[in-house]
């Protein structure tokens, strides 16, 4: 079957590797997804394992269109019992963009309205629609022209993991705080540090990555188990095999706020996902924090942009760059944000930048190479 996991802008390439690892076939790489090609067991498995999907596809049709009326005719010639019945409930989510509809919501009304003309014509029932809890999610995608129409397998987004007790203000999203990770290189045997951790979204997915533990561990469902094709043995056994890889953390990660609230609320999420003996949580003002060791990573998620202001946040971001300098020489330091001006004001020449989203938040994730004493010295001394 042809599958399309969607994703955050920026997370593409990341996206890609995790399905090559789990055996994905013919995998490209799209605008804000990747498209591949699998059986049911992938299907499953893609669901369960991968970090930085928001939702896994299955396509059903694929076709192109002259007008609104162009869409309801092709969807009618679906068949859509394979999928539903007339006592089923489904829902549609449309993204339209195109000049033949004014928005989103009349496509997916036009769909909408051909799935219940195609059983009431046939059956004499029609199945009902169920916004919040639909049996079937379908999702309408429309380029141009161009229609795509799959079930989407996740229903509820795939950064809603399951573990996360309380979230605190602008919480990072699961998915984004996975693909920094990724993005960092980190390989588990050295320190991740996380000094303004919030509610903790950043040790916890490290912690869930360096353990091997899948991140659909904590969910209790998938869209896909209301289908009518569903086969519980085969996902127990697609889970049973992804939970036997699940090994012992080598490394430590470390995470502090300066607030108590925000360190208690860390605490409470590294507890619900089982992470405690992998995970060090304590309140700390960043200023006062020094390296654990000679090497290491830092990732960080300064207030930025509207969620939260600081003060003066060229001044924030300036003292950023000098507890790096001075307290993690040997570290390599990522940080995300949407204040471009402010990271000017870092101070440190900038490795690497990937321009990601945070929400409706344009941001860039910048690399800081925390060399011990000047670049050229590290560079003289590497052979």
């Amino acid at each position: 079957m042809i599958l399309t996991a969607k994703t955050l802008y920026g997370l593409e390439k990341v996206l890609s590797r995790e399905l090559a690892a789990l055996g994905a076939e013919n995998i490209q790489a799209v605008n804000r997804a990747v498209t591949f090609e699998g059986d049911r067991y992938m299907l499953y498995k893609s669901n369960y394992c991968l970090r930085t999907a928001l939702s896994v596809l299955v396509q059903i049709a694929v076709f192109r269109i002259r007008s609104a009326n162009d869409l309801y005719r092709r969807c009618m010639k679906i068949d859509w019992s394979l999928y539903l019945d007339s006592r089923s409930t489904f829902a549609v989510s449309a993204v339209v963009n195109s000049p033949l509809f004014r928005h989103s919501g009349f496509a997916g009304l036009r769909l909408k309205d051909a799935v219940a003309d195609w059983f009431r014509s046939r059956t004499g029932n029609r199945p009902s629609v169920d916004s919040d809890n639909p049996d079937i999610l379908i999702n309408l995608h429309i380029s141009n022209d161009l229609v795509t129409v799959s079930l989407d397998s996740s229903a509820q987004p795939l950064f809603k993991r399951g573990y996360r007790q309380q979230q605190g203000t602008a919480p990072m999203n699961e998915i984004l705080a996975a693909g920094i990770i990724m993005i960092s290189g980190w390989n588990s045997r050295v320190p991740l540090i996380d000094p303004m951790c919030g509610s903790g979204t950043i040790p916890v997915e490290a912690a869930l990555i360096a353990s091997n533990t899948p991140p659909g561990k904590f969910r209790k469902r998938f869209g896909f188990q209301k289908w009518s094709d569903y086969d519980k043995n085969m996902f127990i056994a697609m889970k049973d095999e992804a939970e036997s890889l699940i090994k012992p953390c080598e490394g430590m990660i470390f995470c502090s706020d300066i607030s108590g609230d925000a360190v208690e609320l860390s605490n409470a999420n590294i507890r619900s996902a089982g992470l405690t003996n992998m995970i060090y949580c304590r309140v700390e003002d960043f200023r006062n924090l020094k390296a654990p060791s000679a090497e290491g990573v830092v990732i960080m998620n300064p207030p930025y942009g509207q969620r939260i202001r600081t003060d003066d946040s060229n001044e924030f971001y300036g003292m950023i760059g000098t507890v790096l300098k001075h307290g993690f020489p040997g570290f390599d330091a990522w940080i995300i944000s949407s204040d471009r001006e402010a990271l000017k004001h870092v101070g440190l020449k900038p490795s690497a930048k990937t321009t990601l989203f945070n929400g409706a938040l344009e941001c860039l994730l910048v690399n800081y190479k925390l060399y011990r004493g000047s670049k050229k010295h590290f560079k003289d001394n590497l052979f």
